[in-house]
């Protein structure tokens, strides 16, 4: 029983680790299109995160909404800021 304690304890300073990492690589991105793949990529560590606290309403919300619909949104405007910079 102890063993599955340690190894949770691993992972969750594992996925605290990684959120961290990612937010800060998010924020200081020069180029945008890797800045919204951080973005979601974020989204999808905190839903993890959301669903070890058992929240897993809230992970599922934060998935559909936080990292597919706004990362969806957020590359499609891209798509379009390009465009208008070209022509």
């Amino acid at each position: 029983m102890e063993t599955l304690a340690i190894v949770e304890f691993v992972f969750d300073m594992l996925l605290s680790s990684s959120l961290l990492l990612v937010a800060y690589k998010t924020l200081t991105c020069k180029d945008l299109f890797q800045a919204i793949v951080f973005f979601i990529v974020f989204g999808l560590l905190i839903s993890v995160a959301w669903g070890r606290l058992g929240a897993y309403d809230v992970a599922m919300a934060e998935v559909v909404i936080g990292a597919g619909l706004t990362g969806a949104l957020l590359l499609s405007a891209l798509v379009k800021l390009k465009k208008m910079n070209i022509d």
